[in-house]
């Protein structure tokens, strides 16, 4: 029996040799704190995917030809600490091997793991957390591995800019950035809050989406929806100015937490990693075309002026 591909793809654009894209899924829920069901995402994501159509109408392009490689789920329950040094370790793993990589959670302590990775292999990396809550609780419940927990690392180790945020604590002021967080509240009324982000990021950018920063009415599947979240087409023209001016070497998401009653979410989940994933590699034959194009260009120019020497 074949193995299973990420979407169905077809079995010669999911190896791992020849794979630019790595799909790592983590089905971990063990410290939310709310509904429970993240740990279902992973599952519910793939199911979509199945179901999604694969061309790209904006970008023009089947972006599952540059090759995506579903890797072995992430397992690792015994404790919050252990899964985190499981997906850092994971992650790691496959930065190494040079591939684009991505992970789908799970909640968002996945995230702590995560980070680690890329911040150990990329310079002046800036983490850029969209979502609804700060997560900046040094530790919770007794771990520093809780989702409440999930960039506060990042926020000592990297430019962690946060964008969306619209839930917090009041403890989690004295440890954020104001420069570099972006309510909910504020960029209602900011048309230039995109442009602002931007400019904040350094070269080197990972991002990580918890499925709550979106509104609730396009995203009710996730285990803490808050009010006065992002809509569909203005972040998906900010993801795609962040891919277009930045390299971005990373991303996961996190927090589906599926409802067998509400399909929805789940496609919105799928269409949004492959949509992320169409950004980050639409160029790729457009600059192929472009370079040989500027090369044939260049030929005739040249053959014209040899044609006016002789003349």
């Amino acid at each position: 029996m074949k193995n299973k591909t990420y979407a169905g793809i077809p079995q010669e654009n999911a190896q791992l040799e020849t794979a630019k894209i790595v799909l790592i899924p983590v089905p971990y829920d063990g410290t939310s704190t709310w509904q429970k069901g993240a740990d279902k995402g992973p599952e519910a994501f793939l199911a979509a995917s199945e179901n999604m159509e694969l061309y790209d109408i904006e970008t023009d392009s089947e972006v599952y030809k540059e090759g995506i490689y579903l890797a072995n789920a992430i397992t690792e329950n015994a404790s919050p600490e252990a899964m985190v040094e499981a997906v850092h370790a994971t992650t790691k793993e496959y930065i190494k091997k040079n591939k684009f990589v991505t992970l789908f959670g799970g909640e968002h302590s996945i995230s702590i793991g995560t980070i680690r990775a890329f911040n150990e292999s990329f310079d002046d990396l800036t983490v850029l957390q969209i979502d609804a809550h700060a997560d900046l609780r040094k530790e919770y419940e007794g771990s520093s591995c809780n989702h409440a927990c999930a960039v506060y690392e990042a926020s000592k180790t990297t430019n962690l800019i946060q964008v969306g945020i619209r839930s917090m604590d009041s403890a989690e002021k004295r440890v954020m950035d104001m420069e570099k967080v972006y309510f909910a509240h504020d960029m209602a009324y900011d048309e230039y809050w995109m442009d602002k982000v931007v400019d904040a990021c350094t070269e080197n950018v990972f991002i990580t989406i918890d499925l709550d920063a979106f509104d609730p009415s396009i995203m009710p599947s996730t285990g803490t929806p808050e009010p006065g979240g992002l809509l569909w087409y203005e972040t998906m023209e900010f993801l795609k100015s962040v891919f277009e001016q930045k390299n971005v070497v990373g991303f996961d998401i996190v927090e589906l937490c599926p409802n067998e009653n509400e399909k929805s979410s789940d496609f919105l989940a799928a269409k949004l990693y492959y949509k992320m994933l169409s950004y980050k590699f639409k160029n790729t034959k457009e600059d192929l075309y472009l370079s040989e194009g500027a090369e044939s260009t260049g030929s005739k120019v040249n053959k014209f002026k040899q044609e006016q020497d002789e003349f």
